[in-house]
């Protein structure tokens, strides 16, 4: 009766036994992964039908008086921590984006000579008339600030994502 004493079952001393998994155990790690992955979703997917959409203030940016054709003007909006940029393409025409890099939010500039919006971290380029994305990694394009011409003074009234 030579039989082994439990705790060496337990503590053994060969390196082989003490890393081997059983099946057992590999599936009992999958289940409880997969089980955390579905709750993680289905969170996600609660809070998605539960949120509410974002509300903008009306924001006085600036007189059209102020902007000279192909000159640029610098805001925040809605708060402000979110810097924006404002450039007049046409004696008209104004648009406005986040300052924002959608790569990794590095502050864009307008490149007059170029008449592209760019991103001096990684080479980012975007357009002025749409915020699409020309070249670089950004994944998507800036989000665009709708703007709204009272008379002469120019109001920011929402983001378009």
């Amino acid at each position: 009766m030579n039989k082994e004493p439990l705790w060496r079952d337990e503590f053994s001393i060969d390196t082989a036994t003490d890393s081997y998994v059983t099946r057992r155990q590999f599936s009992k790690f999958l289940v409880l992964t997969s089980l955390g992955m579905f709750a993680g979703n289905l969170w996600i997917l609660v809070r998605n039908w539960f949120r509410t959409a974002p509300s903008f203030p009306a924001q006085t940016i600036s007189s059209v008086a102020d902007i000279a054709v192909g000159e640029v003007k610098l805001f925040a909006y809605p708060t402000l921590e979110d810097p924006c940029i404002m450039i007049r393409t046409d004696a008209d025409q104004f648009v406005a984006f986040s300052q924002k890099c959608t790569h990794l939010s590095c502050a864009v500039y307008y490149a007059k000579q170029e008449n592209r919006l760019e991103c001096p971290c990684h080479e980012g380029y975007f357009s002025v008339k749409d915020g699409s994305v020309l070249q670089g990694p950004p994944p998507r394009p800036l989000p665009r600030v709708i703007l709204k011409r009272d008379g002469n003074t120019l109001i920011a009234t929402g983001v378009e994502i």
